[in-house]
């Protein structure tokens, strides 16, 4: 049987052997050349709530549940606020939902623009919807959650249809009421078709948020 010299054999096991290596080398460059960077996210809907209704920890416990997702996943650089108004308390204004949460633009975790500024964010013209209204992690909210908290009326001011709007400032979860936004634009109420202001929740509690198919969730916007 005829057989190879060793040299040979030797020489083609490293000439594929450096192949093999050339090629991972000039194969993993353009495989990043193909990805491009995602923008930074700069808007979210919370994927959980507090867990206690209504009740937020008033604004600063709101805002610190959006920098508390944000930086979970690797955005807790930003200052995030979440899209709330409250009433006046103690000595302090009413607060604006609209006035809280910077100039824009704002983008989605998957990079989709929302909104170019706080007017087009309250105009027709937005792209808020099912599918652009995600979570911090890039997930669609269900359907079955879409009730979020924002106590404001459609130009994002203080809503002041009710005594209640805002679960008491974002204190209670039991009595009280909250004005709710449709992140899918659509459902009952008022406004069914309305990111930001639909309809008034049957209460403030955990359960009574749920029936009216919401989970106490907010809509977050980096301010920075």
């Amino acid at each position: 049987m005829d057989t190879m010299p060793v040299a040979v054999l030797l020489r083609t096991t490293i000439l594929v052997t450096v192949g093999s290596f050339v090629l991972s080398l000039d194969a993993a460059p353009a495989r990043q050349q193909q990805s491009p960077a995602a923008p930074a996210m700069s808007f979210f809907i919370t994927s959980i709530g507090r867990g206690f209704g209504g009740d937020l920890g008033g604004l600063a416990g709101a805002d610190a549940h959006c920098q508390q997702l944000a930086t979970a996943v690797g955005h807790g650089n930003r200052v995030w606020r979440a899209y709330l108004s409250a009433p006046p308390s103690a000595g302090r204004p009413a607060v604006h939902a609209r006035d809280r949460i910077g100039k824009g633009p704002w983008v989605n975790a998957k990079g989709v623009q929302v909104a170019s500024s706080v007017a087009d964010l309250h105009s027709d013209g937005n792209a808020l919807n099912r599918d652009n209204s995600i979570s911090e992690k890039g997930t669609v909210i269900a359907p079955g959650r879409h009730d979020i908290l924002t106590g404001t009326n459609v130009d994002g001011t203080l809503a002041t249809e009710a005594p209640d709007t805002t679960c008491e400032g974002w204190t209670s979860h039991g009595t009280g009421h909250a004005m709710l936004g449709h992140h899918n634009r659509s459902g009952g109420g008022q406004r069914p078709t309305s990111w930001n202001s639909a309809h008034l929740s049957r209460g403030c509690s955990q359960v009574d948020l749920r029936a009216s198919l919401g989970d106490a969730l907010l809509y977050c916007f980096a301010a920075d």
